[in-house]
């Protein structure tokens, strides 16, 4: 495991956005071999994709044979629906750069059956030879995806009702209406993530650095979900300075030591 340390919140994101690219270089994906990369949503994201875009623009980056999966998505919510993370991906990533549209893949949440959408995705990650790169955010109480705390740590791909913890951080995405916000989601699970050959997790700000020290200072706990990935053989946490803040100071500089 290795928690890599920046400055600050744009730092971050061009750290992330630049070991996503160097990734997709090195491995030189072309039409008969694909690079797979897990994608997530929300604000902590945002500024790795602005940087990937600018790589793309310029010249330097391409996603011609990359697939994509993403984390999630609401249940209830139509496609078009501006906070659905289909509109999130399409607005703020897709629709910049060069991806196939057809290979880039996101749950849907309106299916008629939608244990049946969850096998199907989890088929296609093994149909595409597994997730070479999964990119994750966090919420505040630990959970990555929609793998709320108490979700299980070999979970798969599967329906999950919200806890309320993120019913209110997400409220601020629907006019602060918490009767608006969607109360069940499509996630992959842990496991899923888990299988990934690697794991890349973006922490930023204070109000995340109590669940960056459950995550790295604490053992493995299925109420920080993210915990988990103490025990994949290739993950790295990003993060900024505001997110080390409940970190012993002996750990801090143990990681920046190590950094190179």
């Amino acid at each position: 495991m290795r928690l890599v340390i920046l400055e600050d919140y744009d730092q971050a994101s061009e750290w992330a956005a630049k070991y996503i690219c160097n990734r997709i270089i090195q491995f030189k994906p072309n039409q008969g071999r694909y690079f797979t990369l897990g994608l997530p949503t929300g604000s902590t994201p945002l500024g790795c994709y602005k940087k990937l875009i600018e790589y793309h623009k310029n010249g330097d980056l391409s996603f011609k044979y990359v697939k994509t999966f993403n984390m999630d998505e609401y249940v209830g919510l139509p496609r078009n629906h501006p906070e659905s993370y289909h509109s999130y991906m399409w607005n703020n990533f897709f629709k910049h750069i060069d991806i196939d549209p057809n290979n880039a893949h996101i749950l849907d949440g309106n299916a008629p059956d939608l244990q049946a959408e969850c096998d199907a995705f989890e088929k296609k990650i093994e149909e595409a030879g597994g997730i070479d790169l999964f990119v994750g955010g966090i919420g505040p109480d630990g959970h990555i995806a929609f793998n709320e705390p108490g979700s299980s740590l070999s979970s798969r791909t599967r329906l999950k009702t919200l806890a309320m913890d993120t019913i209110l951080a997400n409220a601020k995405y629907f006019d602060g209406d918490l009767s608006k916000v969607p109360t069940m989601a499509l996630t992959v699970g842990v496991g899923t993530v888990m299988d990934a050959r690697e794991v890349m997790i973006l922490i930023t700000g204070a109000h995340k650095a109590f669940a960056l020290y459950k995550a790295i200072e604490e053992g493995v706990n299925h109420m920080w979900t993210v915990s988990a990935f103490q025990q994949h053989p290739r993950t790295i946490f990003v993060c900024d300075e505001d997110a080390t803040l409940e970190l012993r100071v002996k750990t801090v500089k143990y990681f920046k030591d190590i950094s190179p």
